[in-house]
């Protein structure tokens, strides 16, 4: 199908005399027309980038999508803007299909589409941009097609990833019979969280190595089947600013060899760059067992960074689809650790995330009354020292270096934190549920 587009986009160079390229409605490059003649003045850098990195810069996404792209039904004159890259103007062909977006044709204007109608309240357009936009319409057509192939096989996984396990074999069926793989295919899951949802299913897949299929599930569903509540917690961490749970993006990838993950971590990187990755809930929003604490009152140890709005989860590969509702769990558990300690971001693995292993998977809880008074935003800074402490495994000296305060400092502090909580930091048991407490904290 990618010829047929290339096909296509041709097409449209060649009746306007300028070169085209296609993306989807994410910005990712489908494909594009060579660029005819030897003057290297006329390149542009944004197209160039598109071509070799297959995407563009957010700054430029923005300067495109101020002009209305995503709603207009004809062509559009896009002028230039060297703040954000753009140093050459640009004719937008939308490419819909049934009243959807699916994409853009952008035609780089050297300057002999200038004087180029395209059609408005005042003159009809010039026919090379009709047949233009009839060859964009055929091409949303494909792009449709290709979408509800891509819709079926995120059916199938969804319906895996939520099934119970009495209705897993036969789901596991459907989606191998639907992929048409064999037996021994190393396969994984990542996920990103939080997605917006909307239109999920009315634009294809990108065009990313390994991607075979993708759905969104709520970030609580399809991993609470021995009833622990486990994913009550990740549902509660999560929540969109309506207050309901966040939604999390499940892609299906098959990997060159069950011992790299490098296909996985390709198409996790770009699905984070996509406008659809994010959408948070605010600090302070209220979860399913209670206010979900700021993020600053547990701040990490890498200089004190908030938590990252978006991340992705990669789970050990498996081999048999029936395997794959335990990877969900184990993608969506390393993209909520990911998330809670961005020295692990944005993109983590399951074998990687340590202690976050074990807490993803305990029941939804609030913190130990003990330590909850560690966790109020006016004990910021104390409760960012007891975690840097108790990930250094109570050396003081290198936590003194790492916190950046003299060890007085650091033992004036800890007195304070055992002041607070009634702990003793020379008691192991003490330490491991401070520390366990603050690691959930973040969760």
């Amino acid at each position: 199908m990618r010829g047929d587009y290339q096909q296509l986009v041709d097409e449209i160079s060649t009746a306007l005399g300028a070169p085209a390229t296609l993306e989807d409605r994410d910005f990712g490059l489908i494909a594009f027309g060579a660029h005819e003649g030897e003057d290297e003045s006329v390149m542009d850098p944004v197209r160039t980038r598109s071509i070799l990195q297959r995407r563009s810069t957010a700054a430029v996404r923005a300067w495109f999508e101020g002009f209305g792209i995503a709603r207009a039904t004809s062509a559009l004159r896009i002028p230039p803007d060297p703040a954000a890259g753009v140093f050459k103007g640009r004719i937008c062909l939308p490419v819909r299909h049934r009243g959807y977006v699916l994409g853009y044709v952008w035609l780089l204007d050297d300057g002999h589409l200038t004087d180029l109608e395209l059609g408005g309240s005042s003159a009809p357009p010039d026919p090379r941009i009709e047949q233009a936009m009839e060859t964009a319409a055929r091409i949303g057509a494909l792009l449709a097609a290709e979408a509800r192939a891509g819709a079926e096989l995120g059916d199938l996984l969804r319906e895996l990833l939520t099934a119970r396990p009495a209705g897993r074999p036969a789901a596991a069926g459907a989606l191998r019979e639907a992929l048409r793989a064999g037996t021994d295919i190393p396969l994984t899951i990542v996920a990103v969280t939080p997605w917006d949802a909307t239109d999920a299913g009315s634009a294809p897949l990108p065009t990313v190595p390994g991607l075979l299929a993708a759905c969104t599930l709520p970030v609580g569903s399809g991993g609470d089947t021995d009833g622990t509540g486990a994913d009550a917690g990740a549902a509660a961490s999560v929540r969109t600013r309506s207050g309901s749970p966040a939604q999390a993006l499940a892609a299906l990838v098959r990997l060159r060899s069950p011992g790299s993950l490098g296909p996985a971590r390709t198409v996790a990187e770009h699905l984070l760059r996509s406008p659809r990755a994010g959408a948070a809930a605010p600090a302070g929003a209220r979860s399913a067992t209670g206010p979900v604490p700021s993020p600053a009152a547990v701040r990490p140890p890498n200089g004190g960074a908030r938590p990252l709005p978006v991340a992705a989860g990669l789970a050990v590969p498996v081999r048999e689809p029936a395997a794959l509702p335990a990877s969900w769990r184990e993608a969506l558990a390393a993209a909520r650790a990911a998330r809670a300690d961005p020295r692990l971001g944005p993109v983590a693995e399951w074998d990687a995330i340590g202690s976050y292993r074990m807490l993803t998977g305990l029941p939804a809880a609030g913190p130990d009354e003990v330590v909850r008074p560690l966790l109020a935003p006016a004990h910021t800074e104390l409760a960012r020292t007891a975690e840097v402490f108790l990930d250094c495994a109570g050396q003081a000296g290198r936590t003194a270096q790492i916190l950046g305060v003299h060890r007085q400092t650091l033992y004036y502090r800890l007195a304070r934190v055992e002041k607070l909580t009634g702990l003793d930091l020379d008691d192991g048991e003490d330490r491991l549920l401070l520390h366990m407490s603050l690691k959930t904290a973040r969760l």
